[in-house]
């Protein structure tokens, strides 16, 4: 089991690079990724019983080149690279770049013309190593599905004529922005399902983990890199205590702290004060700011919540959005009473952006349960309940909802 975990991590660090190699050499990132996913496939299987080779990142590159020539010399793909040749060559002109493939790999991945999905989706497997299976067991969508999302994501690239290259500088930041929220995407999802019988998905957080260490690894000055691996790192901590024994869910004010991981939590504390002494102040840091307040509290009764609305009002003016009110609708009720944060969520009851979330009546629900308001409680809960489709989450809700009855 050792040797599969060794191999797993490996594979998983090595895959953009070989990516990388092939692109470079023979151009055409579709096919390249292809060729690389059985090359990994291969290893997965061949070297936990044989060994990993002395040189594991020339073994996957010869393997996987192998499956691009055998492909290649088949006479309905070099029709298909004749019809396709003037759509893309991604193999940029001149000497190959110094940056790290892997980067160049990842942003790429979450190019601009892609839809959130498919740009979870291709990072996860392209950069992640995660196989089609892997990643459509995660997302609660058939394989098939996903493979053709993923196929499609590649062929949008292609005739958006990207080149495998980084962002010149003026589109750096933004093409930045679009990539952490892409990381914040695969660990939410993997903090908080979506759907299924799973409250979380540890593969998933320790997936969005390891790419953000190796994203503030390739981008050191970059704060939010930093600010996003804090807030990753200060939200993961918690998670042994988010669950019950029954799998069920456990809220924040309800948790034993003592089965937070404090080593965690003091690496994001260290990463956190890191990104804020060093320049302006982006929605990740202040993000992780919150979280590390909530961290340090020795039980729910010690939170600073005067601290915490502090930051969510400077979070509102760097970052706004109707999720940013929502949470700071929590803090107003603990500063100022449940009424204030009540009157703070109508704000939000016209907002389109809210309708097809659980979130915005699970909230209410609990303000109206401090306000004393059961029956106008116990409603918000259950219409709560059945908005999502996560079972630990609508068997939590009912449960509330039960109490008050």
């Amino acid at each position: 089991m050792k040797d599969d975990r060794q191999v797993e991590a490996l594979l998983r660090e090595l895959a953009p690079q070989v990516i990388g190699l092939l692109v470079r050499k023979h151009g055409q990132f579709d096919a390249c990724e292809d060729a690389v996913q059985e090359a990994l496939l291969s290893a997965a299987q061949q070297w936990p019983e044989q060994g990993i080779p002395d040189s594991p990142k020339s073994w996957l590159a010869t393997v996987a080149s192998r499956r691009l020539v055998d492909e290649w010399r088949s006479e309905s793909a070099r029709r298909r690279r004749e019809e396709n040749n003037a759509l893309m060559d991604l193999a940029g002109p001149g000497e190959p770049s110094t940056s790290d493939d892997t980067l160049t790999i990842l942003f790429l991945c979450c190019h601009p013309s892609l839809s959130p999905p498919s740009q979870l989706a291709l990072t996860l497997r392209a950069v992640g190593g995660l196989t089609t299976g892997e990643i459509a067991n995660a997302f609660l969508v058939p394989e098939s599905t996903l493979a053709q999302r993923i196929s499609r994501a590649k062929q949008t690239i292609k005739k958006a004529g990207a080149e495998f290259v980084l962002p010149p500088a003026g589109e750096l930041a933004e093409r930045l922005r679009v990539v952490l929220q892409v990381l914040y995407l695969i660990f939410n999802e993997g903090y908080t399902t979506s759907g299924g019988p799973d409250l979380h998905r540890a593969d998933l957080t320790a997936e969005a983990i390891r790419l953000t260490r190796l994203l503030r690894r390739l981008m050191p000055d970059e704060d939010e890199v930093t600010g996003l691996l804090a807030l990753m790192v200060l939200t993961d901590a918690r998670r042994a205590a988010r669950a019950g024994e029954d799998g069920s869910l456990v809220p924040l004010a309800e948790q034993d702290r003592s089965r937070w991981n404090a080593e965690m939590i003091a690496e994001g504390v260290s990463l956190v004060s890191e990104a804020l002494e060093a320049g302006p102040v982006g929605p990740y840091q202040v993000q992780a700011a919150i979280a590390a307040v909530h961290d340090e509290a020795p039980t729910a009764a010690d939170t600073d919540w005067s601290q915490i609305l502090a930051l969510y009002d400077v979070l509102e003016k760097v970052s706004p959005g109707p999720v940013v009110t929502l949470n700071r609708a929590v803090a107003v009720a603990e500063v100022n009473g449940p009424e204030a944060g009540l009157e703070l969520l109508t704000t939000l009851d016209d907002d389109s952006r809210m309708s097809q979330t659980h979130r915005l009546e699970s909230v209410r629900g609990h303000l109206l349960e401090l306000a004393g308001d059961t029956g106008a409680a116990r409603e918000a809960y259950l219409r709560a309940a059945g908005k999502t489709a996560s079972e630990p989450e609508k068997q939590y809700l009912t449960r509330r909802a039960e109490r008050l009855t």
